[in-house]
């Protein structure tokens, strides 16, 4: 049921769907009991109320069960957070730049781009730092995002599942063209990645097309 090109689109996925399914049971739960005690407790006008003392049953349990359902939330978006912070020592190093309007990614190797190439199934550190304004990188299909502030280098982890190229997207307003602040995130296989990392400058954003490439 849960299925992306990254573990924590799987992640995000289940918690949004958790909260929404837990919202929209309690919604339902409570518009029916006040349906119910409408009918079930009216009364003609004039009519004087019982006073009710306090249920310390009733109490526990109200206290509880959102207690416990905050706490779920709490950390199941916990471990989607740890996903992307908690980066292995191997993982690939990328240094990200951005300026208005446009972004630059540099390898080790010294290789640059436009646009991010990552290989599949491999853990992806970018270094983000901004050379100007304040920036936002937003991959949606991964369901990730991170400001990249000039003067401090932010960071933001993931790993690709499935091969194909996703958007990338400016989410922090950055002046007149943030809303054309758009490159992608190539996911290609281990050697297709190492094929593109060792050529030459000059074919640093030459078009990868394999089988497997999906567009998001």
């Amino acid at each position: 049921m849960f299925s992306g090109p990254s573990s924590h689109t799987q992640t995000v996925d289940m918690v949004m769907l958790y909260i929404v399914g837990i919202s929209v049971i309690l919604l339902l739960g409570i518009t029916a009991t006040m349906i119910y005690f409408v009918f079930k407790y009216h009364r003609n006008k004039g009519h004087k109320p019982v006073d009710i003392h306090g249920n310390v049953l009733l109490e526990i349990i109200w206290i509880a069960i959102p207690t416990f359902l905050v706490l779920t939330m709490f950390y199941f978006g916990y471990m989607g957070f740890a996903e992307i912070r908690n980066i292995p020592d191997d993982a690939l190093v990328v240094k990200t730049t951005a300026r208005m309007w446009a972004w630059q990614f540099d390898y080790a190797n010294g290789k640059q781009s436009d646009t991010l190439f990552v290989p599949v199934n491999k853990h992806i550190k970018l270094e983000m730092e901004s050379a100007d304004v304040n920036h936002s990188l937003y991959i949606p299909a991964f369901r990730i995002k991170e400001d990249v502030i000039a003067g401090k280098v932010n960071y933001l982890g993931f790993k690709a599942e499935e091969a194909g190229i996703y958007d990338i997207a400016c989410a922090e307003f950055c002046g007149l063209k943030h809303s054309m602040m758009y490159t992608a995130v190539v996911a290609l296989s281990q050697d297709e990645f190492d094929t593109w990392l060792n050529a030459a400058p000059k074919d640093t954003n030459t078009a990868v097309t394999t089988d497997s490439t999906k567009v998001e």
